[in-house]
């Protein structure tokens, strides 16, 4: 019901209202090989266009929905295993700015709803690092530095805003991960009081 071709038209429209008003686009969730491929035309043509792209998007297909119904119901829909390759690359390339968790935290009652009927998201944050460690740097998508990058200094440099660095005289935001520490996903053990996750027990 959310077809590809529903993103990249708006995608294709909202580009053509920048090149026409001189203002900016920044694209969320992107989720499509076609729209990675808008995003990467408008660049090259010197357009101030920007993206980010969800852990989910990166790591699941729409395959995941057959086996965990509506916790793998999110918004834009999770797509195929070419769109999940053309995003990774395009991340690798840095067309892609930055990577987004989209925490969207639900209650148990309500994903267990018929799919039709259950709200959109999962929850994102316990999982974002170990998601892009696991499946991004381990594979040799990202390099660490990068994927840093694309959690901190780029989505800040994206709007502008103070920290993402370790400057001197920037704000001192850190968080310390030990990028070899194992650990399987539990969702009873979220600080979140969401749940509502298809990655338990990876």
């Amino acid at each position: 019901g959310m077809p590809a071709a529903a993103e990249e038209g708006m995608i294709a429209r909202d580009v053509g209202l920048v090149r026409r008003t001189g203002g900016r686009l920044h694209v969320q969730h992107l989720s499509t090989a076609g729209g990675l491929a808008l995003v990467r035309a408008a660049r090259a043509e010197g357009l101030p266009v920007t993206c980010e792209v969800t852990p989910h998007h990166l790591t699941l297909t729409d395959a995941a929905v057959l086996e965990h119904g509506a916790n793998a119901k999110m918004n834009p829909p999770l797509r195929s295993r070419a769109d999940v390759e053309a995003l990774r690359q395009g991340l690798a390339e840095g067309v892609i700015d930055a990577i987004a968790t989209d925490h969207a935290p639900h209650t148990v009652a309500e994903k267990c709803l018929p799919l039709a009927e259950a709200p959109f998201g999962i929850v994102g944050l316990e999982t974002a690092v170990g998601l892009t460690l696991t499946h991004l740097v381990h594979t040799g998508v990202l390099t660490l530095g990068a994927a840093i990058d694309a959690w901190t200094r780029r989505p800040a440099a994206v709007f502008g805003l103070e920290g993402g660095s370790l400057a001197l005289g920037q704000v001192g935001d850190v968080t310390v991960i030990d990028p070899e520490a194992e650990w399987t996903v539990d969702p009873g053990t979220f600080r979140s009081r969401g749940r509502n996750i298809p990655f338990a027990g990876w």
